[in-house]
């Protein structure tokens, strides 16, 4: 067979195409058989003429001979062209300028790649980040691909290793911390090793995201690879155990990198002492202090503001007041963040005083309050019920040209919920949306809930409607509340039309949700709807609570079936649920109102027994209970018994002994009980009087009788004048 080893044009064309390529594809004959080159010959033949066109016009600057050879461009002729002007740094760049920005044909690693070197070897490091981002975005390109053509371009383009560096840090940057592993150890499996800042790039990265198991095998893969460690390995390190609370780990750590020649600096330290004062483990926060004084270290601001957070977080505010006292003394000036800090303990601890003594303080200092200053107070006497407060520094706040958020409208309207000023709420949601500040889910949560504990219903599912016409998803919470609101309501079924519509919408109920709804229908006497809802909510693998049980346990003992109550009671014991006090009182109520007082104080000694402290409404319970059944005494000394155990009689106590002397017509009694209930500060209401004038008009005493008729009338309580 014959070999073809050369071109030679023609003495007549092949062809009649109008084909607009100088260098037309060619056929040659031997002999009576035709032979066609292989394509690929053909194309780098035609390749390697425009890369030496391309070459001719870069050097002789002429752009209109340039730019009619780039029109055929592709990624070969792109690396190319780069490798045979790598030792012409201007041409290189010419080209690269001339080309990068051109959509005329698609890159590949390649030709990418080979770019990518020029621009580092020329110190334009942003640019070839801009082309390593577009190569590791491109569709279907692989870690292996992308180093590969990094590595196989290197030699070519004359470059240097900073390019692996570079790859490293973009990774980590575009948040692809694991792509940024694997192409680590692509280049350590290739003999190329980054640089100990690429290689803190990437453990920093991974750290950050908490990938930390992964961080400590590139960590001892970067240690094997004989790679000079440094002061910011150690901190990352160090930060790594910080974050997953191995402190003995981190000390460990550290002692072992001393050893070989790497100290600890002020950020080492610093992160010690946080990571300690966030466990709330203060003691040992001191130890590393007082170990970085040991080093000749002077702890910053930054250190002494962690101290005072750890003290706050515990709530050991005033000693958080000391630390600043003693940073003061030493020199050290406290910043915006060192008071933010004690604002935040203070106002956690709802003590106002000290929040604006705080306050005061760092105005005297001539800090400036920043958002977080101001979202605190707002948030304190939002909270209070103090909104007058609240809105002055919110006006305070907005003349330093600052913008409220989400978060500082929604603590207000809720200040405004909390006191039941539900218009005021949504006066200040409007200026919200007005500021162009949109309300989020927990904006309109929170005036759900308002408007659910006011009963204004319609209201809430307008705003509902409302929340969801502006594209705002509702949440679990927004349905719950809506739940609770039409529970209390009475209106259950629209409480279970919104538990079905959550359902279709994936939003599981919780325990929360299903508690409210037996509820609801507890409060109704359907037992057998709350059974149902059990069912379903065992079936979701949602158990009983302690709620729960309570719920249906006072609901039976409502209705004076108290044994089955106990059988619900001993499951939920077998459960190791334990009963509270709202559970027993469910129990105590259950016997007096079954007409078993007497069982009824059995039970409550069995409750002080195991260790369950009885409330007033324990007693005010007992005490109804032996009135009912006429048993004065035993009910007049359970009065002395709770005030002897610090549980103070209100109004209902002594309502219920005056009625019970009254109506056996004790009124001597009555009236030494009436009296005690005034030297207690107890106002004395409608039902108070009512005892007591059908106990003297019983007696026909109607002259007391009328003197309490006209006090009634004095203190703004109207009578029934059935008397």
């Amino acid at each position: 067979m014959a070999t073809l080893r050369s071109f030679r044009k023609p003495s007549h064309p092949l062809s009649s195409s109008t084909n607009s390529n100088p260098y037309p594809r060619k056929t040659l004959t031997l002999g009576k058989n035709p032979i066609t080159p292989k394509p690929d010959i053909a194309k780098s033949v035609s390749d390697s003429l425009t890369s030496a066109k391309i070459i001719s016009a870069l050097e002789g600057g002429n752009l209109e001979s340039l730019l009619s050879s780039t029109s055929n461009l592709n990624p070969p002729i792109v690396v190319d062209v780069l490798s045979k002007c790598s030792s012409n740094p201007v041409l290189s760049l010419k080209f690269v300028d001339l080309i990068k920005g051109s959509n005329s044909f698609k890159h590949s690693s390649d030709s990418l790649s080979a770019m990518i070197h020029t621009l580092v070897r020329s110190r334009r490091t942003s640019e070839a980040q801009a082309l390593i981002l577009q190569m590791v975005r491109r569709s279907g390109a692989s870690r292996p691909e992308i180093v590969e053509s990094l590595i196989s371009t290197c030699t070519v383009s004359n470059s240097n290793p900073m390019v692996f560096d570079l790859l490293v840090r973009t990774y980590v940057q575009a948040r692809k911390v694991r792509e940024a592993s694997e192409a680590f150890r692509i280049l350590k499996s290739r003999g190329f090793t980054p640089s100990v800042n690429a290689c803190n790039s990437l453990l920093g990265g991974l750290v950050r995201v908490g990938w930390v198991e992964m961080a400590w095998e590139i960590y001892r893969d970067i240690s094997g690879s004989g790679i000079q460690l440094n002061v910011y390995t150690l901190n990352i390190m160090i930060n790594a155990f910080c974050k997953e609370k191995k402190m003995e780990k981190a000390e460990s750590f550290l002692s072992e990198m001393e050893q070989k020649g790497f100290f600890a600096d002020r950020v080492t330290y610093h992160t010690l002492v946080d990571a300690y004062c966030r466990d709330g483990l203060l003691e040992k926060a001191f130890v590393s202090l007082n170990s970085m004084l040991g080093k000749g270290l002077q702890p910053d601001v930054v250190v002494y503001n962690s101290i005072i957070n750890g003290f706050c977080r515990i709530g050991m505010y005033e000693r958080g007041v000391e630390i600043l006292g003693e940073m003061v003394n030493i020199g050290l000036s406290p910043n915006t963040a060192t008071y933010n800090i004690l604002l935040g303990g203070c106002c956690k601890k709802g003590c106002i005083g000290d929040a604006m003594k705080i306050y005061k303080e760092m105005l005297g200092r001539a800090l400036v309050p920043d958002i977080v200053s101001f979202s605190l107070l707002i948030g304190l006497f939002s909270r209070k019920g103090d909104l007058d407060r609240a809105l002055l520094y919110f006006r305070d706040m907005k003349g330093v040209g600052l913008v409220p958020d989400s978060v500082i409208y929604t603590m207000l309207i809720g200040g405004f919920c909390r006191i039941g000023l539900i218009s005021e709420a949504l006066k200040m949601r409007d200026e919200m949306v007005e500021t162009g500040c949109l309300p989020d889910v927990v904006t309109y949560n929170t005036i759900l809930n308002g408007m659910c504990k006011e009963k204004r219903l319609l209201d809430a599912f307008e705003l509902f409607n409302e929340m969801v016409g502006r594209g705002v998803t509702p949440d679990y919470y927004t349905f719950t509340t809506l739940i609770y609101g039409y529970c209390k309501d009475g209106s259950l079924e629209k409480a279970l039309g919104l538990f079905d519509m959550m359902i279709e919408k994936n939003l599981k109920p919780d325990i929360v949700t299903y508690n409210t709804l037996i509820d609801g229908f507890c409060k109704e006497g359907d037992v057998e709807k709350a059974n149902e809802l059990w069912d379903d909510m065992t079936c979701r693998k949602i158990f009983p609570n302690q709620v729960t049980y309570s719920i249906l346990i006072d609901e039976l003992c409502s209705k004076g079936r108290v044994v089955e109550a106990f059988r619900l009671w001993d499951e939920m014991v077998a459960k190791s649920i334990m009963p509270n006090v709202v559970t027993y009182n469910s129990v105590v109520k259950g016997y007096c109102r079954s007409g078993n007082a007497t069982k009824a104080k059995e039970f409550f000694s069995k409750m002080m027994g195991e260790g369950v402290l009885p409330d007033r409404i324990t007693y005010n319970t007992l005490i109804h209970g032996f009135v009912k059944e006429e048993k004065m005494g035993e009910a007049f000394a359970l009065v002395d018994k709770m005030e002897s155990r610090g549980v103070l009689p209100d109004a209902i106590t002594y309502n219920a002994l005056l009625n019970g002397f009254c109506g056996q017509g004790r009124m001597q009694e009555a009236d030494f009980i009436f009296k005690k209930m005034i030297k207690s500060g107890l106002a004395p209401d409608g039902s108070t009087y009512a005892s007591l004038i059908n106990g003297y008009v019983a007696q026909d005493n109607l002259k007391e009788a009328f003197r309490l008729h006209d006090e009634m009338l004095q203190r703004g309580f109207i009578p029934d004048d059935k008397f």
